[in-house]
């Protein structure tokens, strides 16, 4: 039986959190394709078509893709991808937004944010903030899986030869309409994907505050977040979330700023490479996960920290 990855891209480039699930999907079997649904996004099948590991792709060039909308995408799954043994997608915004409608679809249940695979039917997901491990065996015809992308390995992004088959299936609904989108532009990494992250808490005090961390980001090319504390505070957009309810990283070092260390942050980033947390509470739970600690008052510690880089 195939296995299906559901492709997600701007139209222009793959997403690395594509290649994770690519990863996730070949150690659930052999036949695994790619489908690749947009609108002028032929350039990300022929991507998509050399990632290794890849048998084939599959190609829903249309406008009605164009934007992504979940209710159409999830129709056009169903019929193209519904008689397959799995169906993959990273667990994103995208993902998260997606995948359950295909499953309710199919009549089938999801398996979640997986970070492992055991077989072709057996999958391992963290359960309660990620203070444990569940290993979850499905009896479904489908499995319908996002996956966590920083628990697994991108797949090399050459190397494959897969052909590319477009298809001429066409589902559009009146039910959601795209009306407009607003993109952050930024010269800093996205978050998910940057190699170095620092964030701040509650403990910024405001939004003005958060300065202080750009100062250290500028010098470390690194990618700027923040607690949901600090969200809720309105200190910063909610895009720059991280935790158990915003984004999930595990970039080679972590900086945690005025952060306590909730439950909810910690299942955001706890898989980070090198955690490093500046709090004046000597505390505070991130220092329990943290490799590096340091007990001082941030806005002496971190101007001093600029400085020194």
């Amino acid at each position: 039986m195939s296995i299906f990855v559901i492709a997600e891209h701007d139209n222009a480039a793959l997403k690395p959190a594509t290649l994770s699930a690519v990863t996730a999907a070949v150690a659930a079997g052999d036949d695994v394709q790619v489908l690749v649904a947009g609108s002028g996004c032929a350039a990300v099948a022929d991507q998509a078509a050399k990632v290794a590991g890849v048998s084939k792709v599959l190609l829903a060039d249309n406008e009605a893709y164009a934007n992504q909308l979940p209710e159409n995408l999830a129709e056009l799954i169903v019929e193209v991808a519904g008689s397959a043994s799995h169906i993959f997608a990273a667990a994103t915004t995208t993902g998260k937004n997606l995948m359950p409608r295909v499953a309710a679809l199919l009549d089938v249940s999801q398996i979640s944010d997986i970070v492992d695979v055991k077989s072709a039917d057996t999958f391992v997901r963290p359960i309660y903030a990620g203070n444990a491990l569940a290993t979850v065996q499905s009896s479904d015809s489908v499995k319908v899986v996002t996956v966590r992308a920083t628990a697994f390995d991108e797949a090399a992004a050459e190397g494959g030869s897969a052909s590319v088959e477009a298809i001429d299936v066409v589902k559009t609904q009146d039910i959601a309409s795209f009306v407009s989108e607003e993109l952050t532009q930024s010269e800093r990494p996205e978050l998910t994907g940057a190699k170095v992250v620092i964030s701040g808490g509650r403990g910024m005090q405001n939004g003005e505050n958060f300065a202080l961390l750009e100062k250290v980001a500028d010098k470390l090319g690194a990618a700027i977040g923040a607690s949901r504390a600090a969200v809720d505070a309105g200190f910063v957009p909610n895009d720059m979330q991280v935790g158990q309810t915003g984004k999930i990283v595990a970039p080679e070092l972590y900086i945690a700023v005025g952060i306590s260390g909730a439950i909810q942050h910690l299942a955001g980033m706890k898989d980070s490479k090198v955690i490093v947390a500046i709090n004046k509470d000597e505390e505070a739970p991130i220092f329990q996960v943290a490799d590096y600690g340091l007990v001082a008052d941030l806005f002496e510690a971190v101007p001093e920290l600029a400085e020194k880089l």
